[in-house]
């Protein structure tokens, strides 16, 4: 496949997070100090201690033991504010590639991912790490949102075949000689997975043959809707988050679970700047689209039926939105009998189908923004990432006075931009 020239924009430096050298102690130390309260145990703590304060001062980083960089992933799973599916983060399997950097064989290990985790239908939580960034070097990382994604045909008129939240990548795999294995463009076209190098060129690997499990989404009893045609991927894999453990970055960590109902049928399918489905919907089921009928909620209702009908049908993993709330409050009721506020992010917790019958809908969140932790960019959600020293035993004015210090060193560097 054809690789791009070394592209002149940094993309990676900007999203990363902004820590000075005292922070990325500070955040070292915490980590390794949890990892032994909650797994290690005392032993070897201060030899430990003392290994990452000596090499953060030497080269400004350190590395992370298997089973630190183990623990750390499952942890950011379980403070990521944003996921209703934390229950099982435990079981979360963590495969190390930390030293694999050529693009070719990042794919490879990518592709290995993804036949792992869907396995024969039952899908596996996994993460696959690659090298973290260090002073001076930038590790490859993959630009695509998710590795498994519809492309977005930009069509005259401004018009948008297939999913326009993936216009922008569409555009960079035809530039690299990508087309769709139809021939044709459709609705449903595979993209490639897009890699970016260390040397900071864009290389375009496609999904193999028979690779990726997709569910052709049909109705119990409405035909109808089976007639358009409409299908999902089966394994949701998220590629474009960096992952931050103990003051390392890791930009090229994608991990997945499995599937809520109400992502496909109501967000992915269902929302005006996604698919737009529900206009098709309602024809295929004959609802009249007139003020006052309801038809976007039938039609909505239909949809999800139609998905989890179809995964379970062909024996997938997928969760309706009522089971995966009822598993979020057992999640949060553990974790406070572990002692730990679970984090929840209220307008990404509740499920956008059917809100208010969802137990969630009246539970107080705290939107903790706790590493270790995964992030879109510091723009969005890493600037507000922290140590939060729960644990320790201080008075109400040492945290706030913490609190407040975070709040300082975060202005700081907005202001110096």
């Amino acid at each position: 496949m054809r690789v791009d020239s070394k592209v002149e924009s940094d993309p990676l430096r900007r999203r990363l997070r902004r820590i000075s050298a005292s922070e990325r102690m500070e955040e070292a130390l915490g980590f390794i100090r949890q990892f032994h309260r909650e797994v290690a145990g005392s032993r070897g703590l201060e030899v430990r201690l003392k290994e990452v304060r000596q090499s953060l001062r030497r080269t400004g980083t350190y590395e992370h033991t298997p089973e630190e960089l183990a623990f750390g992933a499952r942890v950011a799973w379980r403070n990521h504010a944003r996921c209703i599916g934390r229950l099982h983060w435990r079981s979360l399997e963590v495969i190390d590639r930390r030293g694999t950097r050529e693009p070719d064989a990042i794919a490879t290990a990518l592709f290995e991912h993804i036949r792992w985790a869907q396995g024969d239908g039952r899908i596996r939580s996994a993460i696959t790490i690659f090298d973290p960034v260090s002073p001076g070097d930038l590790p490859p990382f993959v630009e695509s949102r998710q590795l498994i994604q519809y492309a977005g045909h930009l069509r005259p008129g401004a018009r948008v075949l297939g999913d326009p939240q993936t216009v922008e990548s569409t555009r960079h795999a035809a530039a690299l000689g990508w087309r769709p294995s139809g021939g044709e463009p459709s609705r449903f076209d595979l993209l490639p997975l897009l890699i970016r190098s260390a040397a900071g060129q864009r290389s375009a690997h496609p999904l193999p043959e028979g690779l990726v499990r997709e569910i052709h989404l049909e109705h119990a009893t409405e035909t109808g809707l089976g007639r358009l045609g409409l299908r999902w991927y089966a394994l949701p894999v998220v590629s474009g988050m960096i992952l931050t453990i103990g003051g390392l970055e890791y930009p090229c960590a994608p991990f997945n679970g499995w599937y809520m109902g109400t992502e496909i049928a109501s967000r992915n399918l269902a929302d005006e700047r996604r698919y737009d489905l529900l206009p098709e919907v309602a024809a295929a089921l004959g609802l009249e689209a007139v003020d006052g009928s309801l038809w976007r909620d039938h039609a909505l209702t239909a949809l999800n039926e139609a998905v989890l009908h179809s995964f379970q049908r062909e024996g997938v993993s997928i969760v309706d939105h009522h089971a995966a709330s009822e598993q979020y409050m057992e999640f949060a009721r553990t974790e406070e009998g572990h002692g730990r506020t679970p984090a929840g992010d209220w307008t990404w917790i509740v499920p956008p189908q059917a809100s208010s019958a969802c137990p969630v809908f009246h539970l107080d969140m705290q939107p903790r923004t706790e590493v270790p932790n995964y992030y879109w960019s510091r723009a969005v959600d890493g600037d507000d990432l922290c140590l939060w020293r729960d644990h320790e035993d201080h008075s109400k004015w040492w945290f706030r006075a913490h609190r407040i210090r975070h709040r300082v060193r975060r202005w700081l560097r907005t202001k110096g931009e």
